[in-house]
């Protein structure tokens, strides 16, 4: 990859990053943090214009620095932890999946993803759970239940951005990397 190329993605990597860390504190203002999942909204988009690799790290990186600086998601219990690994799976396997056909309706790359990153967080919240003896299954089907919300908002508002996005000479797409 040109160093032009790998500037300029890792320019859009430090832009979504920075957004999924301030979006959330806006949305805890209302109390409406953990329902909307707001950090995911920024790394997803993120993830149709970037190769997996910067996709997964800035999605790994994100939770850990937002608990770090700001103490959502915790630390305690694990939750940064599992919202790292969810979102560093989900966002190098849109990215694969957009690179590999990109073609693609952004709706038929999201909702397998989505559906397996509910899977992964609720495989994740009952082994950290497990670990620290509390009660797995009610957390692990809590946090399940709880993203609903969040899910149904990145696919209302994910896929009309990524078009958006793709329709205006592809202003993000680090020029055309594989």
């Amino acid at each position: 990859m040109r160093a032009r190329e790998y500037t300029r993605e890792l320019a859009i990597c430090a832009l979504f990053g920075a957004a999924a860390l301030l979006l959330p504190t806006i949305f805890h203002l209302v109390q409406l943090g953990h329902v909307f999942m707001p950090m995911y909204l920024p790394l997803i988009v993120l993830a149709f214009f970037v190769r997996p690799a910067p996709a997964a790290a800035t999605a790994c990186v994100t939770p850990l620095l937002s608990g770090a600086l700001t103490g959502m998601p915790p630390f305690y219990p694990p939750l940064s932890l599992v919202m790292s690994i969810e979102l560093s799976a989900m966002c190098a396997l849109i990215s694969w999946a957009h690179r590999l056909r990109p073609g693609l309706n952004a709706w038929l790359v999201l909702l397998p993803v989505l559906v397996l990153g509910r899977a992964l967080n609720f495989a994740l919240v009952y082994l950290a759970s497990l670990c620290i003896d509390l009660p797995a299954v009610f957390l692990a089907s809590v946090s399940l239940l709880s993203g609903w919300p969040g899910l149904l908002l990145i696919l209302a508002v994910v896929p009309p951005l990524v078009r958006a996005a793709e329709s205006k000479n592809a202003p993000l797409d680090p020029g055309g990397c594989p």
